[in-house]
């Protein structure tokens, strides 16, 4: 299937395939929600190509026919009680709701229920039943290689997430998750699991840096570090997701992909709650969008991309307390973005495009040091992440290093007249130069110029300096590394360097 979405990085059939998507969950717990052919204009708008519906939306599974969005379709969790007892149960349901609208709609993935193990643990013992009762069904109807069957689990199962090496699932749940897992190896599929870097920060105390979940640089001595592993992670998601592969290999089960069925942020809150803010929430779901498109996977499985679905498109306003609870949705009901969604509005706006600030091929190295130096210091651009033994060190040479601290720079000071010139060795660039686990932060810039040319600035780093741009000779190895615990929700650790 062609993509041309600004979300499809490569647009592939299953997960486990190079490349990866970013798709949007749909939920309909809203007072005013739109017409659902509204729903897949704006979805069109804004080139989702990849939607999670909770239940079988009759309404929406009409309108998706004949579009190229890809669908998962839910099973709510009191259909899973009902379906997981009776194989005609699931046999009807598959029939109603997924037969009746293939081939015109494109429905390529069943979630059978949704944290059915944290929040109904009595129903553990009727999913796996349920999954496999709708399995049958799919053989049945010839439609089991098209359509996947899984279930969307909480990062609860999992006792201890950090280090994620030791991860593994609450023993009490290993018998059913077993079964999971020898369903999804057996058909095909894939793990789903939600993953939520705002409730870990608010669980954690403040014990961890804010910008740990919200996918932000950390400064060098805030680094978080698996200690058996001496894997780097820059972010919650992440271990989150090495935590949730190294469970299922503890299990003895490998080559099962995982498929993220709900990220985001809440961005208005009750008294408590003072983090749900529009704020980070444009922060997170961009970096997100930034991270996922990437195409890598997590430290540990860097080559296995991971399919994201956002939560949410709309809020959902008539869901209970707390208010964050009712605030996480991109758009409003009328179409228009919440907060700033640059991957989103550079397509939308039609003369807008997402850019990045990078050292020019062939740039004099002499005055890309200086830029660098310069960037790196008086500049105030975050270069933590190319030292030594950091994602973005590598390769080791200057137009990297000047790339990256370029661009930090010129993101965060863009709005303030901040340019990328750099004494001519600095251009715009629409093409990502993100790679595996450096991600570079992109913004809209309306003009799609390099803008005016700055004063030349003063490129020599005062003794004052607290940041050395990298070198090659500045590079440390694994006995300079002095892991420190603390007692936060991760138990993580912080990378000192001495």
């Amino acid at each position: 299937m062609a993509c041309s979405s600004v979300f499809a990085h490569v647009c592939h059939d299953f997960p486990w395939d190079s490349g990866a998507f970013v798709g949007i969950n749909i939920g309909t717990h809203v007072s005013s929600l739109p017409p659902a052919s509204d729903v897949v204009s704006m979805l069109k708008q804004y080139e989702f190509t990849h939607v999670r519906l909770y239940d079988a939306n009759a309404q929406l599974l009409k309108a998706f026919a004949n579009s190229s969005t890809e669908v998962m379709v839910g099973v709510t969790n009191e259909e899973v009680l009902k379906i997981g007892k009776s194989p005609s149960a699931a046999a009807a349901w598959v029939n109603k709701n997924v037969v009746l609208y293939t081939p015109a709609t494109n429905i390529t993935a069943i979630a059978v229920g949704s944290e059915v193990l944290t929040s109904i643990p009595n129903a553990a013992r009727v999913l796996i039943r349920a999954m496999k009762y709708l399995h049958k069904a799919l053989v049945a109807a010839n439609l089991n290689l098209q359509i996947k069957v899984s279930t969307p689990q909480s990062m609860d199962v999992i006792l201890t997430s950090f280090p994620p090496s030791t991860a593994t699932f609450n023993s009490s749940l290993n018998s059913t998750i077993y079964q999971l897992l020898q369903f999804l190896k057996k058909t095909n599929s894939y793990y789903m699991l939600n993953v939520y870097p705002y409730h870990g920060y608010i669980k954690g105390n403040g014990n961890f840096p804010l910008d740990y979940a919200l996918f932000q640089p950390l400064s060098i001595n805030r680094q978080i570090v698996d200690p058996n592993t001496l894997l780097h992670y820059n972010n919650m998601f992440d271990a989150m997701l090495d935590a949730t592969y190294h469970s299922i290999k503890a299990l003895n089960f490998s080559d099962i992909p995982i498929v993220v069925t709900e990220s985001g942020w809440p961005w208005s809150d009750g008294a408590d709650e003072p983090y749900a803010t529009k704020q980070n929430a444009e922060i997170y779901v961009n970096n997100l969008i930034s991270r996922v498109l990437n195409g890598s996977g997590p430290p540990s499985e860097p080559t296995k991309p991971v399919n994201t679905y956002i939560y949410e498109l709309f809020s959902e306003d008539q869901k209970p307390e707390p208010m964050s609870q009712k605030n996480w949705g991109v758009l409003s009901t009328k179409g228009s973005a919440i907060y700033r969604l640059s991957s989103l509005s550079s397509r939308v706006a039609g003369s807008s495009s997402v850019v990045y600030c990078v050292a020019k091929d062939g740039a004099d190295p002499g005055k890309l040091q200086n830029g660098l130096n310069w960037a790196c210091g008086q500049g105030g651009a975050n270069c933590s992440a190319i030292q030594p033994g950091q994602p973005c060190f590598l390769p080791d040479n200057i137009v990297n290093h000047a790339s990256y601290a370029y661009n930090d720079y010129y993101q965060k000071m863009q709005l303030n007249g901040g340019t990328c010139n750099f004494d001519g060795t600095a251009t715009l660039t629409n093409t990502n130069p993100s790679r595996g686990s450096c991600v570079y932060t992109g913004s809209v810039n309306p003009s799609g110029g390099n803008g005016a040319s700055p004063p030349t600035p003063s490129l020599t780093l005062g003794p004052s300096s607290d940041f050395l741009p990298p070198s090659s000779s500045s590079k440390l190895d694994a006995r300079q590394f002095h892991f420190l615990s603390s007692p936060m929700l991760l138990s993580a650790f912080f990378l000192l360097l001495t």
